[in-house]
């Protein structure tokens, strides 16, 4: 990557990227512009897209977002966005059980999708979804922004060069306290499951490298936090998988916890293979694995990165994953070329969350994840 000033502050702090002409960049409309507004913002890092419509319901956050974008339309009505012709892609950022709603709408303007995790999180709305892909036949990506992460980018290249061997085990969490989560989107507290939210990362990290789970085991419980907002599900989520040919995985969730910075990442992901380990973090930027000769290697590329990925600000937004996605998924548009996750991946994930949510209501009954998407028609 070119160097650029580590000093950059503000909302435009690291330099557009001007490499191709406005015209011939894929149109990004945004819908949901709390989260969304990352995206619009991140798009300007990327070659090949560039940000044209936002839509929110709230009057002061369009105002809030059009101020730091003010080239870009502003609207309250979906319709409007969908409508224009400049929008190629739409990203979908509204609460989790609107997606589908909003996903099936720009399937039938003739609209791309990139869908913020979790993609579904109840099975109308997967069956929903999956017919109107196949009725129109445009195409999704799932926003797992993990996968785009540097460090996770740098542990999967690696993967797939042969360097840690066959992957035998995959341990991966996600521990977050959520105070502001619960302030921000208050519907959380009833209309989903903690395991759609927080623990769609490490479970999609999961299936990433292991692929099909054959079954699951898990156990939850309520932290204090979650007793004290009212929280219906558990945020506490303990989970052990297994595939059908024998190798493992263990996930770890926990969004009421005290963090530990120093002693956890928030999110990491370990892999366990034949012929070495390695190790990915997020906040910290780090990527550790094994040398051909036993030697314990870090890559820390935090202080080269913080400004594409945070835009130098104390771990903000995720800019730098949501500029990689959305430049991924546009090479994928125009090429033709297959892209992950796409939307039966996505589909296939929201089984494996529901796995494990009915194995921790049910004490930690093993569940089969494909007893679900036998009911989707996969």
């Amino acid at each position: 990557m070119s160097h650029f000033p580590r000093v950059a502050r503000g909302t435009h702090s690291y330099p557009r990227d001007e490499s191709v002409p406005p015209e011939q960049r894929l149109g990004l409309g945004v819908v949901g512009l709390h989260e969304g507004r990352t995206a619009l913002l991140a798009a300007y890092r990327t070659r090949s897209v560039r940000p044209v419509a936002g839509c929110d319901l709230d009057p002061d956050t369009l105002a809030e977002v059009g101020a730091d974008v003010p080239e870009v339309a502003m609207t309250t009505s979906y319709p409007e966005l969908l409508a224009r012709d400049d929008v190629r892609i739409v990203g979908v950022y509204t609460p989790d059980h609107l997606h589908a709603e909003h996903i099936v709408a720009a399937f039938e303007a003739g609209k791309d999708v990139v869908c913020t995790k979790p993609l579904v999180n109840d099975f109308a709305a997967a069956r929903e979804v999956l017919a109107a892909a196949r009725r129109t036949g445009r195409r999704l990506l799932v926003g797992q922004s993990t996968r785009f992460f540097e460090s996770f980018r740098r542990q999967r290249t690696a993967y797939e060069r042969g360097e840690v061997g066959d992957v035998e085990v995959v341990e991966a969490h996600y521990t977050h306290r959520m105070d502001w989560y619960y302030d921000r989107a208050p519907w959380i507290v009833g209309d989903t499951d903690w395991v759609y939210l927080g623990l769609s990362h490490p479970l999609d990290l999961l299936r990433w490298y292991l692929g099909p789970i054959a079954s699951v085991a898990a156990v939850g419980t309520h932290s204090a936090l979650a007793r004290a907002r009212g929280c219906a599900s558990y945020d506490i989520y303990s989970v052990n998988a297994m595939t059908a040919d024998g190798r493992l995985g263990r996930v770890f969730g926990h969004y009421g916890m005290h963090e530990l910075p120093r002693a956890r990442n928030s999110i990491e992901c370990l892999l366990y293979g034949s012929t070495g380990t390695s190790m990915a973090q997020y906040h910290d930027m780090r990527y550790l694995h094994t040398a051909p000769d036993g030697t314990e290697v870090v890559e820390d590329m935090l202080y080269e990165y913080r400004h594409y990925h945070f835009n130098n600000e104390v771990h903000g937004m995720h800019y730098g994953e949501f500029a990689n996605y959305l430049q991924y998924f546009a090479d994928a548009l125009t090429s033709g070329a297959d892209h992950s996750p796409d939307l039966v991946e996505g589909i296939e994930t929201f089984c494996l969350m529901e796995a494990v949510r009915r194995s921790a209501l049910e004490g930690g009954r093993p569940v089969e994840p494909a007893e679900l998407s036998a009911q989707l028609d996969l």
